[in-house]
């Protein structure tokens, strides 16, 4: 299960690692790591979702290379046999983000997991939180790539003949449809030939986590006839809520193994 509740990470608190991967869209003029540094769950280590993301392309959170990874990890004080829990405090879920990379870099799927939540919740609930910075020792991560796990824009240009997967988009109805502007400068609005809409909001519960598996599969089915389909891509504006689905997705079913088009729409929806 892709999923931790906050009672039980409460009780293991000195058993994982946390990581805080609250990233927040520009125009909210939110920053996370100012937020973690006012207050965050015990132990938690931040993750910065801009800074450890590809620098050399004006993509946004982009995957880095794996030696760079394996550096960004090793110095997070993480190992590979570490329980790796990840929370956020953002309206996009950008826990799921972190989520994907540590699966994509070849962690044990079964030993990373989301709050379910997040801290949202947690503050809810009067969970202890702390300002203190957590003392990690560098370690000698090792990772490796699962590349099946990404497409490119050349792959997913060439499925639009092919249909040999389903691509799904976690952008608004309003955005997919091209009804309204795109948040970023320079992209025009629209979607992928043949891609469908799945906005990752409708994953959720009011609160913030995510629905119960009855309900997810009601929000799937408006797009897939097969839910236990596995050749699927999730898509969305910079690759943040696409792994929002990709979690969605993966529970209800188990066999499915995230995979996104990194680049999105803001690599599909460039102005030329």
């Amino acid at each position: 299960m892709s999923l931790v509740e906050t009672n039980w990470l409460e009780k293991n608190l000195d058993n994982v690692k946390i990581i805080d991967c609250s990233w927040h869209m520009p125009q909210t003029k939110r920053n996370g790591f100012e937020e973690y540094k006012n207050q965050h769950i015990p132990n938690a280590i931040f993750f910065d979702l801009d800074e450890n993301s590809q620098k050399d392309t004006d993509l946004p959170h982009m995957l880095v290379d794996k030696s760079d990874w394996e550096k960004i990890v090793s110095e997070m004080g993480i190992k590979n046999e570490d329980i790796v829990i990840v929370y956020d405090n953002s309206d996009v879920v950008s826990s799921c983000r972190c989520w994907f990379n540590f699966i994509y870099f070849g962690h044990d799927p079964n030993l990373v997991h989301v709050l379910n939540g997040g801290l949202k919740k947690w503050l809810k609930e009067y969970k202890k939180v702390t300002s203190d910075f957590p003392v990690n020792s560098n370690t000698q991560y090792k990772s490796f790539e699962k590349k099946e796990l990404v497409k490119s824009k050349k792959f997913i240009d060439e499925n639009i003949i092919s249909q040999s997967f389903k691509v799904i988009d976690a952008r608004s109805k309003e955005r997919f449809e091209g009804k309204v502007p795109e948040p970023r400068k320079g992209l025009r609005s629209g979607n992928i030939k043949n891609s469908f809409c799945v906005p990752f909001g409708d994953c959720l519960n009011q609160n913030g986590t995510f629905k119960e598996k009855e309900k997810l599969r009601e929000v799937f089915s408006s797009s897939l006839k097969n839910l236990n389909e596995k050749n699927i891509v999730f898509s969305c504006g910079s690759g943040v809520t696409a792994c929002v689905l990709a979690l969605a997705y993966s529970l209800i079913n188990d066999k499915y193994q995230p995979c996104i088009y990194d680049g999105s729409w803001a690599e599909y929806g460039i102005i030329k």
